[in-house]
């Protein structure tokens, strides 16, 4: 990290999530499960001859690599949050790998739609106990994966704005890698003692619509964080309201966005017939918490 200089300290722009190292730990654990089970299910997949397991190995090699994307987010994140070329530091870093992680997911459900489609109507021969007990395995390791993860879920709940979309794309992925594992195993058991060789395809079409879904909803929260999207429009609401309280002061022009999970940034453009210090305009939004970086412009008007 570079060196802060004394002003740096008083104007700091680290607008890290809550709790990012204990996110970025977490993460590492998942890829590095994640990684043992791609290995164990390609290697299974060519000993038993499993067509499914070779192909959902591999499909856990593309997740593998969103999920080590993600932990080098944080690491980056982490390690040049003191940088002072990132003008508004490197809080979305994680939502940039979010958006990429995103975008690996909807190729990874066409590309799931697409092979189910084709074995749909081509079935292949798949040994049906070998690939049972490795789906099982695997759901274990997902299983244990979420829960790792599982800081994201209570943070959904508790506050919907802060949202660390960096942890959310691994907890997709790792939701996503569940799902194919429990319709896998459904599949695998009708085959094995129901003869019902078509619903392996089947399952894999409605697994891929699931993660699409999910990918969208993903791309769709990054996507305004890095284009600026006005994140909370009460918040921009209760922003004017605090700067017009004295009746003077009319605000002409605000900006709003996200700089890190759970950090805004505003741009306060107003105009009074007796304007105060910029201080004092800012001392009055002292009580809106989730505002880490202010600037306000005070006009004659």
């Amino acid at each position: 990290m570079n060196p802060r200089r004394p002003e740096d300290r008083e104007h700091s722009h680290a607008f890290l999530g809550h709790g990012h190292d204990a996110h970025e730990r977490r993460t590492r654990w998942v890829v590095g499960l994640t990684a043992v089970m791609m290995v164990g299910e390609i290697v299974a997949g060519t000993v038993f001859g499993s067509m499914a397991l070779l192909a959902d190995g591999w499909h856990m090699a593309t997740h593998a690599g969103a999920l080590a994307v993600a932990a080098g987010a944080y690491a980056f994140a982490r390690r040049r949050a003191g940088d002072r070329s990132f003008t508004f530091g490197t809080g979305k870093v994680g939502d940039l790998a979010g958006f990429a992680s995103a975008l690996t997911l909807a190729i990874i459900a066409l590309a799931i739609g697409v092979e189910s489609l084709q074995r749909l109507f081509q079935p292949s021969h798949v040994a049906f106990g070998e690939a049972i007990a490795v789906a099982v395995l695997g759901l274990g390791v997902n299983l244990a994966s979420a829960w790792l993860l599982g800081g994201h879920h209570h943070d959904h709940h508790h506050d919907h704005h802060h949202h660390d979309n960096n942890l959310r794309s691994p907890y997709f992925h790792v939701l996503a890698d569940a799902l194919t594992s429990v319709l896998a195993i459904v599949a695998l058991l009708a085959g094995l003692y129901l003869g019902w060789v078509w619903l392996d395809p089947v399952m894999g079409v409605v697994g891929a619509a699931v993660i699409a879904r999910w990918s969208w909803g993903l791309m769709r929260d990054t996507g305004a964080v890095l284009v600026d999207r006005v994140p909370d429009v009460d918040l921009a609401r209760r922003v004017t309201e605090a700067i017009e309280a004295d009746g003077d002061a009319r605000v002409t022009d605000l900006h709003l966005w996200q700089v890190g999970p759970g950090h805004y940034a505003a741009i306060v453009a107003l105009e009074a017939a007796e304007p105060e210090a910029a201080d004092v305009y800012r001392a009055r939004l002292a009580g809106l918490k989730k505002l880490a970086h202010v600037t306000v412009e005070a006009n004659r008007g």
